[in-house]
């Protein structure tokens, strides 16, 4: 597979990003008491659809609040 493409076909902006994100997901689900960890190898099966909406529904929040904030600073998206 290329360097920055998923299984899906799709290709992420910026590949580099990928841990931070992860590690960002791993810290929404520990305060949301989800029961994963890092290290789980990604086993999310015990996890409801509905609380990882929630994770993606959150870091989705988290990166438009950064993505203001880096405009209001007068960064170019």
């Amino acid at each position: 597979m290329a360097l920055g493409q998923s299984g899906t076909g799709a290709t992420q902006v910026v590949p580099e990003v990928h841990k931070i994100l992860d590690n960002m997901k791993y810290e929404i689900a520990e305060d949301l008491n989800l029961g994963v960890h890092q290290g789980s190898e990604d086993y999310w099966g015990e996890v409801s659809s509905k609380n990882c909406g929630r994770v993606g529904g959150t870091m989705t929040k988290k990166l438009v609040k950064l993505a203001e904030q880096e405009l209001v600073n007068g960064k170019k998206a």
